[in-house]
């Protein structure tokens, strides 16, 4: 087949819109077009993120301008697609505006989930890495995606929370404004035992840990005098991402706390009772028949 014969193939008009015929060359020419430039935005963004990232930008300030660009770079290609094809964007007025109506009825959750997912990354209440609890479950922000977000619970397991739940309930951040959060250790002691030299003890385990603040100071609190135990409580602020590390911390305050109760014999109270009987208790033991 000759040059002429291919182009004159590829010049037959297939249909016309609003007076402007689409060409089989067009119609081929399309899925170039598309991947070209996907592949172009891509690369694009890949850049933009390597940039921002080397600058020290957070994870959720990047994730946000990819997003934006990833939005107006599939819009602009779109565009630059029908402009080369000859095929007019007002073409799709009609049909853009049957389809929004379309959306709007059967597609409301999907809308509010994309509409919440931007408030989420443009306002920023959550943000990549948080530590948030959402229902009793807790867990780091890993992803905030258009229609849901991602957290990995503390048990390694994913979920995957539409945005709209995010907005419309309460959600605990951790990790909000600071990484400080505040926690207790609780201890009892003896009835007898000498209280201010085990809060002195306490104190000490509690500021010999490294991830312990100086700023607020520990501080540990008689807390009451229990049925079976003198209650000390210590209250310290630390820096943790994660429930994890408090929890690892709390174990070797505990841990340090057992050690120099063990050094000083002071010793930590376990649930007893004590019976008292008024009268006399006689004791009678039967002989056994044969």
């Amino acid at each position: 087949m000759s040059f002429d014969k291919i182009f004159e193939l590829l010049a037959t008009p297939v249909f016309s819109i609003q007076e402007k015929a689409v060409t089989v060359g067009d119609i081929l020419l399309l899925p170039l077009i598309l991947l070209i430039s996907y592949l172009a935005l891509k690369t694009l963004i890949k850049v933009i993120v390597k940039r921002m990232t080397s600058k020290g930008l957070t994870p959720d300030v990047v994730h946000l301008v990819s997003r934006i660009t990833y939005i107006l770079g599939i819009v602009v290609m779109l565009v630059m697609t029908l402009e080369l094809i000859n095929i007019p964007i007002t073409a799709f007025a009609f049909l853009s505006g049957a389809v929004a109506i379309g959306v709007g009825f059967g597609a409301q959750n999907i809308i509010n989930n994309f509409i919440s997912g931007w408030i989420l990354m443009w306002e920023r209440p959550i943000k990549i890495g948080d530590f948030l609890e959402v229902d009793g479950v807790k867990g780091n922000v890993e992803a905030i995606n258009t229609r849901s977000t991602r957290i990995r619970r503390t048990d390694g397991v994913h979920l995957l929370i539409p945005n709209s739940k995010l907005l419309e309930n309460t959600v605990i951040n951790w990790t909000l404004i600071d990484n400080k959060a505040r926690t207790t250790v609780s201890v009892g002691v003896a009835y007898g035992s000498p209280c201010r030299k085990v809060a002195t003890l306490i104190e000490q385990a509690v500021s010999e840990q490294d991830a312990v603040l100086n700023s607020p100071s520990p501080v540990v609190i008689f807390n009451d005098f229990g049925d079976n135990a003198l209650a000390f409580v210590a209250y310290f602020w630390m820096e943790a991402n994660m429930e994890g590390q408090i929890r690892q911390v709390s174990s070797e305050i505990r841990y340090r706390i057992d050690e120099l109760f063990a050094e000083n014999d002071i010793v930590i109270a376990f649930p007893q009772r004590d019976l008292h009987l008024d009268g006399e208790l006689t004791i009678k033991r039967g002989k056994n028949k044969a």
